[in-house]
């Protein structure tokens, strides 16, 4: 299938390209966070929602932003935006609630000199092209970025997993059983 071959090339191009420094940067934050807010909007929202689930799993403290269920920030609490363009105006306004409650930040994104990664702590850059941007390759808008950032939320998985000395049955565990 030439359409599976092309994807998959343009995610291996992309992950290959983001910045281990940075991952390990944000591993560390993540767990040295009492509590990990995540946003993010469209279908980067729904990538982050994945994330967050699997935070869970290894019994971290997590919500997502707007949620009914999302609790007051304290000061040790961060916040990961995930957003292709970095411009998305109800993140742009988070990232400076967020900076407003003195919280720590991470940006996930194709765009480094974006508002929200000049205002973000930390910022990983997936090198793909973003809803906005010219198109480069034959996906559509920010497929390849939105692809790529669920592999990079689930590259910090595995990161977690051995900081934290998890494996598949301690998070199964922590899996829902009323579905």
């Amino acid at each position: 299938m030439e359409e599976s071959q092309i994807i998959l090339s343009d995610i291996e191009k992309a992950v290959n390209q983001i910045d281990d420094e940075k991952l390990d940067d944000l591993a560390n934050k993540i767990v040295n966070s009492h509590h990990i807010f995540l946003a993010g909007m469209g279908r980067s929202g729904l990538m982050i929602r994945a994330f967050a689930n699997r935070l869970m799993h290894l019994g971290l403290s997590v919500s997502l932003v707007g949620d009914i269920n999302s609790p007051h920030t304290q000061l040790n609490d961060l916040v990961i935006i995930g957003s292709g363009s970095g411009e998305t105006d109800s993140l742009v306004s988070l990232i400076k609630k967020a900076n407003t409650l003195s919280l720590d930040s991470a940006l996930i994104t194709t765009n480094l000199s974006s508002t929200i990664g000049r205002l973000s702590n930390l910022v990983l850059v997936i090198p793909a092209q973003n809803k906005a941007s010219e198109q480069v390759g034959k996906q559509p808008m920010g497929s390849v970025f939105e692809q790529s950032s669920l592999v990079l939320y689930d590259i910090l998985i595995l990161k977690l997993m051995k900081i934290l000395n998890e494996s598949n049955e301690t998070m199964a565990k922590r899996h829902a059983n009323l579905e």
